[in-house]
């Protein structure tokens, strides 16, 4: 008996590495080589590409492809179809066979419902990407993201509330601004 939970209608391919307490709900597809962290759920009609890693404590909600090139860093949050890419110029014509651009998003995280990453970007750690935003740069740590394409519209604070002016948060966590980054204190 294994230490993680499968739905009946969802395949896990050979060579995968599953944690514990880890949910994979219906309809899913994990492939080849992927790495799924602990307490992990994968809603209805995801996708895990090959050789995908996944860390601990990540919800990714349903309808999400996360393709070959993409890491996904402790508890991050990827809303209701939201989209991932992981070639800039794909043609079908050309294929890449196998030279993907990397994508990384940072511990803690939020992807709204339908953004959409480019590949090739980092998401900072505790960012939060508003839902139908395009992110086609990287993106600062704690950086509130909205638009198409993004842009930044202010910081957020690790429990996803939006800071203030003086870099304060409603829970009590203050922050600092030093050369266009914010620290928590």
């Amino acid at each position: 008996m294994s230490d993680y939970f499968v739905h009946e209608s969802s395949y896990v391919d050979e060579n995968v590495s599953i944690g514990k307490d880890t949910k994979i709900w219906h309809f899913c597809h994990v492939q080849s080589g992927a790495v799924i962290g602990e307490r992990c759920s994968m809603g209805q009609n995801v996708n895990i590409g090959n050789n995908v890693k996944i860390g601990n404590g990540v919800r990714i909600q349903n309808n999400v492809s996360v393709y070959e090139g993409v890491e996904i860093e402790d508890n991050v949050f990827c809303g209701p179809s939201c989209v991932f890419t992981n070639v800039n110029t794909p043609r079908a014509h050309f294929p890449v066979h196998g030279k993907y651009a990397k994508t990384k998003i940072c511990e803690g995280a939020s992807l709204g419902a339908n953004c959409t990453v480019v590949c090739g970007h980092t998401v900072g750690k505790s960012a939060l990407i508003a839902a139908g935003a395009v992110v086609t740069k990287d993106v600062k740590p704690y950086a509130l993201m909205a638009g198409v394409p993004a842009r930044q519209i202010g910081w957020v604070c690790e429990c996803g509330r939006r800071l203030n002016d003086s870099l304060e948060c409603s829970c009590g966590r203050k922050y600092e601004e030093n050369n266009g980054l914010i620290t928590p204190l």
